[in-house]
């Protein structure tokens, strides 16, 4: 009898309910005491008594999307604070992404998350340049870099933000891209698309999942990543994420979980949503709808690769050109020149990006080959009386481009477009009261934020402006990830017209997660 009375109410025998007048308390009642529990309460709660699941299991029955961020700058206080926040109601993990700043030990956050969460729970935990959510202490809305915007403010040198989903009708794992030695690149790619493809396929049917957030840690090039997920994936799979940031993952598949050694090494992961077959009444209806603010504006002629060469060692290229429809070569200190005039000799201060349209056969293993065009962003490196120099590879002779530089006003007006498609879509989801959005995820540049815009909150102000009640969790990185074809806006260059974008620089991308019950 002692050992029954230290029992908590939550890990007591039906038996004992009734004896303390659990029996007296009629479904609704339950149903609002249960709702008020914190995560891992509500989890012993559930194993009870049949009632008491299924209270629980309708409490459940639509998708949640749990966020927090933390600048508290001890980070073993942050990372508890965002736990509890994420965890302070009823939830079942599906699957975790925190993004942390300096002074965090990915050893010890992943650790920490393994023990809360379950070892079977999706993970990726990664390292970022600023991060944007509602402060688990606080609930104010933030936008945070580790470098200060102005002079005048105190720099943050640290954060964390974490995610929690639980997504009714969804399963989501962890897919690592492994690279190994000896083994072309080509093939790792053509089998990391594959894995997400046959995953997909053992949970749906589909080889599609309708949505993907990959993280990559920019040891590889991921435009040809994104080239091969773009043939390979129908329109309506949406891909989002950041291209370079050191990360750990943990799969549900233990086999998966691949530590870096001298054999292979995680290069990039992908947090792979699929829907099951077939939906059942009361399951939930999630659907993922991509927007984009584009931050950079094209800048004088088009001009056409005359001579391209490669370096072993580094992944830089050396091209010359020509302006469309003229035969003189043009070196890098004459392109860059041309440029300084096209921008009143302001060239100096901002970044510099060339948009070249690709054209090539894309296949994924034995596949027959597709005619591809992609636009891909290079950053301008410098140029000389030989060549223009810019970063990454895959630039070839006969490759058309124009330069593109950062443009405040451009990317405030996308971001504004975007925020007016979310408000009339929203109209829509409430008079035909269809769906209800229930969380979302930005992947913001780095360059952007309050130095960008010159006020705080921009990147953020689609979410704050028209769903404000949502969990929204974002982060500042290098590379936004964005592919997509659904609801929202995208954005509106003549190049895209033709030639798909899925790496881009000075751009916000916006994954919002809606709900709808099934109508079968």
């Amino acid at each position: 009898m002692e050992n029954r009375n230290r029992s908590s109410p939550c890990s007591a025998t039906p038996k004992l309910m009734q004896t303390i007048g659990f029996s007296l308390i009629n479904d609704d009642l339950l149903q609002n005491i249960l709702s008020r529990l914190p995560a891992t309460s509500f989890a012993s709660a559930a194993s009870v008594s049949k009632a008491w699941n299924a209270a629980c299991s309708r409490i459940l029955s639509r998708p949640k999307l749990s966020s927090a961020i933390s600048l508290n700058p001890l980070p073993l206080v942050a990372l508890q604070e965002v736990f509890d926040k994420v965890m302070s109601e009823p939830i079942r993990p599906h699957f975790a992404i925190a993004s942390v700043g300096p002074g965090f030990e990915f050893k010890d956050v992943l650790q920490f998350m393994v023990k809360k969460l379950g070892s079977t729970t999706p993970i990726i935990l990664s390292s970022v340049k600023g991060i944007l959510g509602r402060d688990a202490v606080t609930h104010e809305f933030g936008e945070v870099k580790w470098i200060s915007d102005t002079a005048e403010e105190v720099p943050v040198n640290t954060g964390i933000v974490l995610t929690v989903g639980f997504l009714p009708g969804l399963k989501v794992d962890a897919i690592p891209l492994l690279r190994k030695r000896k083994v072309p690149q080509g093939s790792m790619m053509d089998k990391f698309v594959m894995d997400i493809k046959n995953y997909t396929s053992s949970v749906s049917g589909s080889t599609s999942p309708p949505a993907i957030i990959m993280i990559g840690d920019g040891s590889v090039d991921v435009k040809p990543i994104l080239e091969k997920l773009d043939y390979a994936m129908s329109m309506e799979t949406i891909i989002v994420g950041a291209e370079r940031g050191q990360f750990v993952y943990r799969s549900s598949d233990a086999s998966r979980n691949v530590s870096t050694n001298q054999k292979h090494s995680p290069v990039a992961v992908a947090l792979v949503f699929a829907r099951y077959g077939n939906i059942v009444h009361g399951i939930a209806n999630i659907e993922f709808h991509f927007a984009l603010s584009n931050g950079v504006s094209a800048i004088g002629p088009r001009l056409k690769a005359a001579s391209v060469r490669m370096q072993d060692s580094l992944p830089v290229t050396w091209l010359t050109a020509r302006r469309e429809g003229q035969q003189e070569i043009l070196d890098g200190q004459q392109m860059l020149e041309d440029i300084d005039d096209e921008m009143e000799n302001n060239m100096d201060y901002v970044d510099l990006y060339i948009g070249v349209t690709r054209r090539r056969n894309c296949s994924v293993g034995s596949d027959k080959p597709r005619l591809t065009t992609t636009l891909a962003l290079h950053g301008v490196e410098g140029g000389d009386s030989e060549y223009l120099y810019v970063d990454g590879v895959g630039i070839r002779t006969g490759d058309y481009f124009r330069f593109y530089h950062p443009d405040p006003k451009t990317a405030l007006s996308s971001t504004k477009n975007v925020s007016s498609t979310l408000r009339n879509l929203k109209l829509e989801w409430d008079c035909l009261n269809k769906k209800e959005a229930f969380g979302g995820f930005i992947f913001a540049c780095i360059g952007r934020g309050e130095s960008f815009f010159g006020d705080p909150n921009v990147d953020s102000s689609p979410f704050l402006e028209n769903l404000p009640g949502i969990p929204v969790a974002g982060i500042f990185c290098s590379g936004e990830i964005g592919r997509g074809c659904t609801s929202l806006t995208a954005n509106g260059e003549e190049e895209q017209a033709s030639a798909r974008c899925h790496l881009h620089a000075y751009s916000t991308v916006y994954l919002v997660m809606s709900y709808a019950p099934s109508e079968h």
